[in-house]
Parts: C-alpha cells; sequence; structure tokens
C-alpha cells in the first residue's frame, strides 16, 4: 500500500514545510503531488497531516509513516552508493574550491558524511579567494567548485544547490532598523562590512548597488563572518551576508535585518563541475549529499 514514492514525497513535506516547495524538491507540479497524497490517505483510510498549518503539522498516522521513511530511504541511499562503488569500481579525486566564505556551515557535514560512504575517493579543500578556480576547473586541477557567480566556459557545467536571500545586517539600534527594506541609496552613508574579496565576487554588488550606481561611503573586511557579525553589532557598519549564515544570530537577538530592495536580493549557490564527470557515481552521491546536508540544516534557503 505504501509506496517508495510516498515516503520520498511525505519527507520532503515535512523537510520543504510547504506544498509547493515540497513540490519542487521531489520534481512534481503541486497538483500532482497534493493528489499523490490524497490517493495514500484514501489508501491507509485517515489523514497524514492537518490542513492549512505553517509549518505542516502532521498526524500520529503522518508522523508514523515519517519515522518509517527516516528508517528506509538511508537504507537505500546506502545500498545505492555500496551498489554503484561494486559496479563501477569508483576510487577517484575530489578536489573541491570554495568561492564562498560561509559555506564551510554546511559543506564540512556534506564532505564528513560523504567520507563514510566513498573512504576510497580522495578529497581536498581549499578556497578560492587568491587564484581563479574556474579556469583551474577546466585545467583539470579542480573537481568541483562552489560558487554563487557561474561563467559561461567550454566543458563547465553548473549544478544548482540551493537559493538564498542576501540580506542587509545592521545593528538593532542601527537608524535603518525602522525601514520594511533598505535602498540602494541608503549605503552612501554607510560603512560597508565585506569578506576580503574582489567586489565583483560579491551579490550586494553584482545584484544591488553597481545596478543603482551607487557606492558605499566606505569599505571594510574581515576574513570571519562572526567577527563581520562583532562589528555590526557594535555599530562599526553594515554587512549584507546570506540569510542562512545570520539565522542563528537573527534568533538570539544579537543583530537585526533587512530586505535589500522591495523584492529582496535572491542568489542562487552552484556546484561547478566539468561535463565528463556528471555521470561519476561518487560526485552525483556528492551532489546529492549537498542539497541533503543543506535544506537539513540552513534556515531560509530554497529549491533552486
Amino acid at each position: 500500500m505504501v509506496e517508495l514514492r510516498h515516503l520520498k514525497t511525505l519527507a520532503a513535506l515535512r523537510d520543504a514545510g510547504s506544498l509547493v516547495e515540497a513540490a519542487e524538491r521531489v520534481h512534481l507540479t503541486q497538483s500532482a503531488l497534493s493528489h499523490q497524497i490524497k490517493d495514500l490517505e484514501e489508501r491507509l483510510s485517515c489523514s497524514l497531516f492537518i490542513r492549512k498549518t505553517k509549518p505542516i503539522c502532521f498526524t500520529s498516522s503522518g508522523q508514523r509513516l515519517l519515522a518509517l521513511a527516516d528508517d528506509v530511504l538511508p537504507m537505500i541511499r546506502n545500498a545505492e552508493r555500496d551498489i554503484a562503488r561494486l559496479a563501477g569500481g569508483e576510487a577517484g579525486r575530489l578536489n573541491i574550491c570554495i568561492e564562498c566564505h560561509s559555506c564551510f556551515e554546511w559543506l564540512m557535514p556534506t564532505i564528513d558524511h560523504f567520507r563514510q560512504h566513498w573512504p576510497e575517493v580522495e578529497m581536498d579543500l581549499s578556497s578560492g579567494f587568491s587564484f581563479q578556480p574556474l579556469p583551474a576547473l577546466a585545467r583539470g586541477d579542480l573537481d568541483l567548485v562552489i560558487t554563487s557567480d557561474p561563467e559561461t566556459r567550454n566543458g563547465i557545467i553548473y549544478i544548482p544547490l540551493f537559493s538564498y536571500e542576501s540580506v542587509l545586517a545592521i545593528a538593532k539600534q542601527h537608524r535603518l532598523v525602522a525601514r520594511r527594506y533598505i535602498h540602494a541609496e541608503d549605503l552612501s552613508q554607510e560603512t560597508l562590512i565585506t569578506y576580503p574579496v574582489d567586489h565583483g565576487k560579491l551579490d550586494i554588488f553584482n545584484h544591488f548597488l553597481d545596478p543603482a550606481g551607487v557606492d558605499p561611503a566606505e569599505i571594510r573586511t574581515a576574513e570571519l563572518t562572526v567577527m563581520i557579525l562583532q562589528l555590526v553589532a557594535s555599530g562599526r557598519g553594515v554587512s549584507a551576508l546570506p540569510n542562512w549564515a545570520i539565522h542563528e544570530y537573527l534568533e538570539r537577538d544579537y543583530i537585526a535585518a533587512r530586505p535589500l530592495g522591495d523584492k529582496g536580493v535572491w542568489c542562487t549557490l552552484y556546484a561547478a563541475i566539468r561535463e565528463d564527470q556528471k555521470s561519476s557515481e561518487f560526485m552525483v552521491d556528492f551532489l546529492n549529499t549537498a542539497k541533503e546536508v543543506s535544506f537539513r540544516n540552513l534556515s531560509g534557503i530554497k529549491t533552486a
């Protein structure tokens, strides 16, 4: 009666928190997902979740099936990994480079999880702040680059991992706290605190300030997210950061945050790989693991 697709759908619904987001994760239309759930409820003669609740609230029957999904789905994934390794002899190399200072929060758990299942794959991790990683990827010096700034290059493809909102972090007593959202011109009077990278790699310049022809009054840099947020909290400046990177600090009421513009600035994080590796079993599994870990651990992100 209960099929594997039903378990995947219920798990996606729980993790996504909405029908729309869950449908995107399992690659169905919202109508098809709703029909699938209704069909399962009719088979079982019970409701699985309470309609019109946010976040979605599951009934006791729904929670029982979710417990089953949590047992069964990892077992299937592990079996698929083992079969892939036995069939393909997938020993190899995975040299990763990141162009995102705040990505360690989800990338390190991804790597730890991946190592458990692919111990024969040699792994290395570096930052792309002192060299150009995409040409290195094309040459074969790297195998995967995490970036939010894709460039068209022969032989390179970009796999979307997730979308996130870039928001302006400000001190709780800052004058801009009274605003519903930030205008680009507001930053002409502010010290903008950024990571020490080229402005062309920063979302706030690419998608907000440069299109408006606005420059901040001053720019200050810091290597670590925690240092940036300490400077922001003490009123030394403002900073544009991914919503998931500052979620913990907002919950602790350490800082405040406002959207950039009335529609917000949404960006997508990609995994850049060489086209000849897109079917590699361990590469496919790493990308799937990265998506699973990020959606499980990060707040405010969406399916790209």
